[in-house]
């Protein structure tokens, strides 16, 4: 299980949103200085908190600090699912026209229309998921009192 801690900022039945800190480990990383990751990170384009929708099963009030928590295989086969359909389909759109005998101008123009059917795919799957709670993120419990409060972190 992939935790986070964060505080609550709203409530809704069955469910809580939660901001959250992130965190970079870029100083940490061998390859710190070719990652798009830390360029990011040190241009300051991306943002310092998030906001996630979290299911739970208990009552939270707005301020408590939170543990929330996804399945690393959600992660995992989500990653799998972002990276590898959208190119999937590009080499199968492509090999397809290519075997069917079209010119180079057809089978470029068929690589582009398989990229967007896997976007098209991907986003019909992300909508999908978006149902299933094995994977939303949960509440896992309440964080502990580390001494730091979350918004020095």
């Amino acid at each position: 299980m992939i935790e986070e801690r964060g505080r609550v900022l709203s409530v809704e039945p069955g469910a809580v949103w939660v901001e959250t800190v992130r965190s970079s480990t870029c100083g940490n990383c061998a390859a710190k200085a070719g990652c798009g990751q830390g360029l990011l990170q040190r241009l300051g384009s991306g943002a310092a908190r998030g906001f996630v929708r979290a299911l739970t099963d208990r009552q939270w009030q707005v301020g408590d600090e939170v543990i929330i928590g996804v399945p690393e295989d959600a992660l995992v086969r989500g990653a799998l699912w972002v990276y590898l359909m959208p190119l999937f389909a590009l080499f199968v759109a492509a090999l397809s026209a290519q075997a069917l005998g079209a010119g180079e101008p057809q089978v470029i123009l068929a690589a582009l229309a398989g990229l967007a059917f896997g976007f098209v795919l991907l986003r019909w799957r992300a909508v999908r998921a978006s149902h299933d709670p094995l994977l939303t993120p949960q509440v896992l419990g309440a964080a502990g009192f580390t001494g730091v409060p979350l918004t020095q972190l």
